[in-house]
Formats: structure tokens, sequence, C-alpha cells
């Protein structure tokens, strides 16, 4: 994913904005950030790096990143027809 925005804290402007669209692009840049870090997390766990024992299970999380990833496209396809540049 291509962000400008790395930091939810970042988004926070963005969130109470007026313009929809701001408040569009927040909403994905939080979720897609917060989906490059459980992304992260996930590799680390398959490598035997992880520095803490999950006390979710491993399928739990493989369903929210699907979750994650399904939304994403959605919300991708949503700024193409209303013409939100992410």
């Amino acid at each position: 994913m291509d962000m400008k925005i790395t930091n939810i804290k970042e988004t926070a402007d963005m969130m109470n904005s007026a313009d929809y669209k701001e408040r569009f692009k927040a909403e994905y840049y939080q979720t897609a950030i917060r989906y490059e870090k459980l992304s992260a997390m996930l590799k680390k766990w398959d490598n035997g790096t992880l520095e803490f024992s999950p006390t979710c299970p491993r399928s739990t999380l493989n369903m929210q990143i699907r979750a994650m990833t399904d939304y994403l496209a959605v919300l991708e396809a949503r700024a193409v027809m209303e013409g939100v540049e992410l």
C-alpha cells in the first residue's frame, strides 16, 4: 500500500473534517495502517520472531486480516466511484 500517512495520529484532523472525502481518506488510511501492522505481526509469528505469545488464536487473526483486506478493497472501489484520491 502506497500511503502518505503512516501514523493513526496523522488522521485526527482528517476525521474531524467537514469534507466527507477527507473523512473517507482518514478511514482508509487508518484501516490500511492497522492492516500493515497486523500483517507484520503475522509474518513475525510465521518466522518465529514474534516478541510475545498471542492470547488470540491464529485462526481468529487470519479471519481479521481477511476482513480487513476485503474492507480495503471496498473502500478502494468506492474511492474510484466517488472520485476520492487515496
